[in-house]
């Protein structure tokens, strides 16, 4: 969740209102979890953000996988209410200090519920590579094998943008589905390919042309890299996108220190070779139409393991929570509803398109109903 819910005090109040009349007492759970989440102020609604809460506390871990040892923080309620979460980022440098990521998930502890934040290395790295289900997989069955935090062997996954998808993944896999009581894709794929030619193309799957986010196709170029320059430039392009991209997540909290990485990432231009000089400059210059005509003959074969994408992989037993911004312009919406097309026959799928998010990020202003829907859907997650 990028910014705070900007809604309207009428919106606001509306929502309360239409709450207190016809929320469920288990549904209130779900609306004080979203006005926490949007921080909004007011009497009555930092009454209600605190309905039933508890205080946590946070402690740091290394988590063994087959990958390696994982950097994870674990987020535990005086008074446990639920079942433990294990909440995977999305691409991000910054990975469990992300402070959206932090935030969310304090959000969720206050609640009752343990959270567990892994942090796998790729992801630190802006890649999306078949080790990131692996990952997760294993942080899970280890958090299994902990009574402490699991004392009935069940969990719930939950996992943001292109981490959203690869929750799904590990979800199914015969080793872990059994033990996974809930998954949440937030604003995830469903087929990686399909998302990485959107991204090159601007057109979703079903024909609809929109403008893409120049952050997914550079994310793309960092992955591919090593398939459009030579050996000697890889390294040297990547640590240009790398600074690019820094810059972008800059540019949420400190504009100043953002520019000074963007000029930083110039810089890196100027001393390239070619082919890479003229890559990092169309990521300089945000040209994505240009970045991704060179990009989309790769698309296939960069998304070509069926571990990268849950349509294509073994779906899960657990119920999949599939929440998505209907405006998402670095993974589309449609995504999550072909997702649900694809799993329905096999688990119970509940799909949230809504107005309320842009890409895992709650930013819109919406209406009262929206937000009403919204809750349902967050309240049944957190009940299950």
């Amino acid at each position: 969740m990028k910014r705070r819910a900007r809604w309207t005090f009428a919106a606001a109040l509306a929502v309360l209102l239409l709450a207190l009349v016809f929320l469920l007492p288990p549904e209130l759970r779900g609306l004080s979890f979203m006005l926490r989440a949007a921080g909004l102020r007011g009497a009555t609604a930092e009454s209600l953000a605190r309905l039933d809460t508890v205080p946590f506390t946070v402690s740091q871990l290394q988590v063994p996988t087959r990958h390696g040892p994982v950097r994870a923080r674990l987020y535990q309620p005086a008074e446990r209410k639920g079942r433990l979460i294990v909440l995977t980022s999305g691409v991000h440098a910054a990975g469990i200090d992300e402070p959206r990521l932090v935030k969310l998930a304090g959000d969720l502890a206050t609640g009752g519920q343990p959270v567990l934040t892994p942090e796998p290395p790729d992801l630190l790295r802006y890649e999306i590579t078949p080790r990131l289900p692996d990952v997760i997989e294993d942080v899970a069955l280890w958090a299994v094998g902990q009574p402490s935090l699991t004392p009935d062997g069940k969990l719930d996954l939950f996992g943001i943008s292109f981490s959203g998808g690869l929750s799904v993944v590990a979800a199914g896999r015969p080793a872990l589905r059994d033990h996974v009581a809930a998954v949440l894709s937030f604003g995830g794929h469903g087929e990686l390919s399909r998302v990485l030619s959107f991204l090159c193309t601007g057109v979703q799957a079903d024909g609809v042309r929109r403008r893409p986010h120049d952050y997914g196709v550079v994310v793309i170029l960092l992955s591919a890299a090593d398939r459009l320059v030579p050996p000697e430039q890889v390294e040297p392009l990547r640590e240009g996108v790398r600074t690019f991209l820094h810059a972008s997540h800059l540019t949420l909290v400190d504009g100043q220190q953002a520019e000074a990485r963007f000029a930083e990432a110039r810089g890196k231009e100027a001393d390239l070779p070619e082919p890479a000089a003229t890559l990092l400059h169309l990521v300089n210059t945000r040209d994505v139409p240009a970045l991704g005509a060179r990009l989309l003959p790769l698309v296939k074969d960069f998304a070509g393991d069926p571990s990268l994408s849950p349509e294509r992989s073994p779906p899960p037993r657990a119920p999949v929570y599939l929440l998505h911004g209907t405006d998402d312009s670095v993974i589309p919406a449609i995504e999550s509803t072909l997702l649900a097309r694809a799993l329905e026959p096999f688990t119970q799928v509940h799909l949230r398109p809504t107005p309320l998010i842009t890409h895992a990020e709650m930013d819109r202003d919406v209406d009262a109903l929206e937000a009403l829907r919204l809750v349902r859907f967050w309240s049944g997650l957190l009940g299950e």
